[in-house]
């Protein structure tokens, strides 16, 4: 591995360009296509785009703020020692993945890579489970640094505190190298848009990146059997839903107006919830004035399907 710059006196702003310069691990999953809160549409937005987006939460920053905590839990658990890099890394054979790692093992050719969860996601690290997208992290990070293995440490807040080692997977290896190859070359340097995956983030991504639309029309080519499978899903569907909202119906005429009903399999609840919603008709009839000052004009992009 080879140092790509010293990271302890970089901005945030400075840090996050110089991630732009490659892949990181976090980045890794995302474009193998396992990482639930990204896609590799993102990434690519992210690598070609000239702004630095500072995308950060308060999940984030906790993340953030307890990475010591973690690094010291599991010192205390291992009586290993570890110590920060305060570098950031880059392959020599493919100088486009990087690595800016929580911590280094002392005295093994080994990382530590440091997470927090949510208790609700606690099941995601159940019997000795990984999150898909973590194992390709921690793989992505012995690739740059040519490691024999790496270690992840979670903090599952209020409840429990795990650790586990991941020892060096040389085909998981070739394939995270291949796949991220391809999407640099393929994708970044050519500045193609990757293919969509049918995620709900792919939709926001397409709609931000084709944002703007010229009144012109182009020829329909090479989509008849994929519109014909949608017109099949599309009534699919309504037949599912359907049948989902009359199981619903028999179940909320089974409650009455009792608001519980549970067994050993299943807790149903059909409870009052009271919510406060802006009556706009009212507003704009009896204040439209005010409606005119708070009125948002927001441009986007429809979409329809009509058969010829």
């Amino acid at each position: 591995m080879k140092k790509l710059t010293a990271t302890k006196e970089l901005t945030h702003e400075e840090w996050l360009r110089y991630r732009k310069l490659g892949l990181g691990g976090s980045d890794a999953g995302a474009v193998c296509g396992l990482n639930p809160y990204r896609t590799a549409m993102e990434v690519y937005l992210d690598k070609t785009s000239e702004s630095v987006e500072d995308i950060d939460n308060e999940a984030m920053r906790q993340g953030r703020e307890f990475e010591e905590y973690v690094a010291r839990r599991f010192m205390e658990a291992t009586g290993k020692k570890v110590r920060r890099a305060n570098f950031m890394y880059y392959d020599e054979e493919n100088p486009f993945m990087l690595a800016d790692i929580d911590r280094m093992v002392v005295g093994e050719n080994a990382g530590l890579e440091c997470k927090t969860a949510s208790p609700y996601m606690a099941d995601k690290w159940k019997d000795g489970k990984i999150p898909l997208s973590y194992q390709v992290q921690c793989h992505h990070y012995m690739s740059v640094c040519n490691a024999d293995a790496w270690y992840i440490a979670v903090l599952v807040y209020g409840r429990e505190f795990k650790y586990y080692r991941l020892e060096r997977d040389g085909e998981m290896i070739a394939d995270l190298r291949r796949i991220e190859k391809d999407f640099w070359e393929d994708n970044v340097l050519k500045r193609q848009l990757p293919e969509p995956d049918g995620s709900k983030l792919a939709d926001s991504v397409i709609a931000e990146y084709f944002r703007k639309s010229k009144a012109q029309s182009v020829p329909l080519a090479g989509f008849d059997a994929k519109l014909g499978r949608r017109q099949q899903l599309a009534g699919e569907i309504a037949r599912l839903e359907t049948e989902k909202r009359k199981i619903e119906q028999e179940l909320k005429m089974y409650l009455g107006e009792a608001e519980l009903a549970e067994n050993s399999s299943y807790r149903v609840s059909w409870r009052a919830v009271a919510s406060s919603r802006l009556d706009e008709k009212r507003l704009k009839e009896e204040r439209p004035e005010i409606y005119a000052q708070y009125q948002k004009t927001i441009q986007s992009r429809r979409f329809m399907v009509k058969a010829a």
